[in-house]
């Protein structure tokens, strides 16, 4: 998952589709036209199935008044359907081939987040993460027999890389049973101890040669993996406002909070697109710091969606907690995610402190607005969209101020 200049010779475009099996060998970092093929949309959009069920589980701790609990569940779990995800779409990036042997593993990976997503509600309610643990043996199994099939049309270093993948995997895989075996209090740290080695894997594989994954491709796979979040999210407090209203023609209350909840998912959505970042992704600190990174920024938007839920439930009296309590549930998330944008992207471009400063002051702001009652949301919405405003007003000035001496310069030439 690094970058480096060490590349092995790689075709520089797609293997030709002459045969329904082919050498899974290492694709060239300067393709032209390097897309997101079918099948990787197909992939995201199988796994927004566990996203939402992890979603709505949260959204039953939190209306319960067990937030703690809850959002330690969901982290947990949140984590290894983004790991499973981030994994596949990097070696993608490098290795897909578009073979038939690919394609059915990677719907075997797919069949794997639906046993995972059936397993979300057990370990939620009975903290039994078994059938969370097969679903993700499943994807494992079916990454490390895909690094395996590289390793086999590689040679050198990029062989023994590939066979640190397969090996990391798999050994990672069974210290996961620790949260199956273990005793309760002991869980929370082995899910610690197992996310350090998880992230570990990556450098340790390609410490001596790196994978050709392409910048253009993996900024779009994780852009698109962000609209379909922001999108479940959008679902998610669609029906839950539908609901409140067809069982509590609670209109009035709703309103405010649906139309917050749209300028934090639209102001949300801006945010991420406004910069290319593909031209960030360079060296390998800087595409292991981004790619891990969105763990925050997919959990946190998915979870915008779970406290719109919590926030509308509150509002029409079906949640068990205080109002401060349901507007946290949308503002913490709100600002974590304006955070991690911050941090991973928007930072890198800004010029000037004027600009820098947006962002970490937009959420501050937002976690004000949390003691402001059933007018929270709103509030959060219009500072989120307000952001957007100054963002780009600032930007604009930017540019004029750059653009003067060159337009004076032409003119006395």
């Amino acid at each position: 998952m690094t970058s480096g200049s060490r590349q092995s010779a790689a075709p520089s475009r797609r293997p030709a589709r002459s045969a329904p099996l082919r050498r899974l060998t290492a694709r060239g970092r300067e393709e032209s036209h390097r897309v997101a093929s079918p099948l990787e949309l197909f992939f995201d959009l199988c796994f927004v199935v566990a996203i939402a069920q992890a979603g709505v589980q949260l959204v039953h701790a939190l209306a319960e008044g067990h937030a703690g609990q809850g959002i330690l569940d969901y982290a947990m779990v949140f984590f290894a359907i983004w790991w499973a995800w981030m994994n596949f779409s990097w070696f993608a990036s490098a290795y897909d081939n578009d073979d038939a042997l690919y394609r059915v593993v990677t719907l075997v990976q797919i069949a794997g987040v639906l046993v995972l997503a059936a397993g979300v509600s057990r370990a939620f309610d009975e903290h039994d993460f078994l059938v969370v643990w097969l679903g993700y043996l499943i994807m494992r199994l079916a990454m490390a027999s895909q690094w395996l099939r590289a390793a086999r049309s590689a040679r050198g270093a990029e062989r023994t890389m590939a066979l640190r993948y397969a090996g990391g995997v798999l050994l990672c895989q069974v210290g996961w049973l620790g949260l199956v075996l273990l005793p309760e209090p002991a869980r929370p740290w082995v899910f610690l101890v197992m996310v350090v080695a998880e992230l570990s894997v990556p450098a340790v594989a390609e410490k001596d040669h790196p994978t050709s994954w392409h910048p253009h491709h993996i900024a779009e796979r994780y852009g698109l993996f962000t609209i379909i979040v922001l999108g479940e999210t959008i679902a998610a407090a669609t029906v839950a406002v539908k609901s409140a209203v067809d069982e509590h023609n609670a209109l009035g209350e709703l309103l405010p909070i649906a139309a917050g909840g749209l300028l934090i998912v639209f102001s949300a959505w801006w945010i991420y697109f406004v910069v290319p970042i593909h031209g960030h992704l360079r060296s390998n600190r800087q595409a292991f710091l981004w790619g891990y990174g969105h763990y925050l920024v997919f959990a946190s938007a998915a979870a915008i969606g779970a406290g719109l839920e919590v926030a509308v439930e509150q509002a029409v009296g079906k949640a068990h907690i205080s109002t401060m309590s349901a507007s946290a549930a949308v503002t913490l998330p709100t600002a974590l995610y304006l955070i991690s944008v911050w941090a991973l992207h928007a930072r890198h471009f800004k010029v000037g402190i004027a600009q820098q400063l947006v962002l970490p002051t937009t959420a501050l702001l937002v976690i004000c607005c949390t003691f402001l009652g059933e007018w929270a949301v709103l509030a959060a919405g219009l500072v989120s969209a307000l952001a957007v405003v100054v963002g780009v007003t600032l930007t604009a000035r930017m540019v004029a101020r750059e653009s003067a001496p060159r337009e004076e310069t032409a003119a006395a030439a």
